[in-house]
């Protein structure tokens, strides 16, 4: 008696179309952005209610929502700044010598890393005076430098783990070749060490700045007078309309888009030309 031995073999299955959105070019996302825009003027003008249009009362309020927005870069480049400069000392202090210093580094940046971002804005808020008293001299604290403090907390932190990788991940031949010229700790740090670690430090440098011009919008739940609160505050004025907030907001919307897309783009070009082969 023979037996069937030949079993059904399956089909390759057959791939998913592809998502909406992905990959498509960035005049195709602000078409289809503009589209939603405008869409809403259209319908408003069917109504034939004599007044302005949600676009031109836009137009209106702009030069004041380019100026929120430009405080919105001022905090974000301060905060950045600051974060680096304190991030790039506790990078350091992980990869010091020293026990102690190196667990206090460590702590800090595994507890500001893995705090949220508005949590350390509220701290900096409510908890820091609204100003100093230095014997007869008084320093004030204005909300906006409050929030460059806050921001700066998780800035700090995540260049700490940057600074960190990027010396952990040098071939140790870059060590016991400085050690064998004689060279200090320090002089192997600042002439050998730290100079390599430069362009594999700078494209996650440069998206994590990105990550914080966006995250500058925090602000205005904390009552700093940029581009997010002045849009409310905007609405307010014109009555809380409902056919002004898809132009209001999207217009915020492309601002920090045509501001952050070309950093993006000139990070993967720094990742390509920096490109570490080991």
């Amino acid at each position: 008696m023979r037996y069937k031995t030949d079993l059904p073999v399956m089909m390759p299955i057959t791939p998913r179309e592809p998502t909406p959105f992905i990959g498509l070019k960035p005049w195709q996302i602000l078409l289809i952005a503009l589209l939603a825009f405008v869409g809403p003027s259209f319908a408003f003008a069917q109504t034939g209610i004599p007044i302005l249009t949600p676009f031109a009362i836009l137009f209106d309020w702009a030069p004041l929502l380019l100026k929120g927005f430009i405080f919105n870069l001022v905090i974000s480049v301060s905060a950045m700044a600051l974060g680096t400069a304190l991030g790039a000392l506790l990078g350091l202090g992980q990869i010091s010598l020293s026990r102690v210093t190196r667990g206090f580094a460590w702590f800090v940046t595994q507890f500001f890393r893995n705090a949220p971002w508005l949590v350390l804005l509220f701290f900096a808020m409510f908890l820091l005076p609204f100003e100093l008293n230095l014997f007869v001299l008084k320093i004030p604290f204005p909300d906006w430098f409050k929030a460059i403090l806050g921001l700066s907390l998780p800035v700090m932190a995540n260049v700490s783990e940057i600074v960190r990788g990027a010396v952990k991940s040098l071939p140790s031949g870059q060590w016991e070749a400085a050690e064998s010229l004689a060279y200090t700790r320090r002089q192997t740090l600042w002439l050998i060490i730290l100079p390599q670690c430069v362009k594999r430090m700078l494209p996650p440098w440069m998206n994590l700045y990105s990550i914080l011009t966006m995250a500058t919008v925090l602000a205005s739940i904390v009552g700093v007078s940029e581009v997010m609160t002045l849009t409310g505050q905007a609405l307010a004025a014109e009555g809380g309309r409902p056919e002004l907030l898809a132009p209001f907001y999207g217009f915020v919307l492309l601002l920090f888009f045509a501001y952050c897309y070309p950093i993006a783009r000139f990070t993967v070009r720094l990742e390509r030309k920096f490109a570490v082969i080991d």
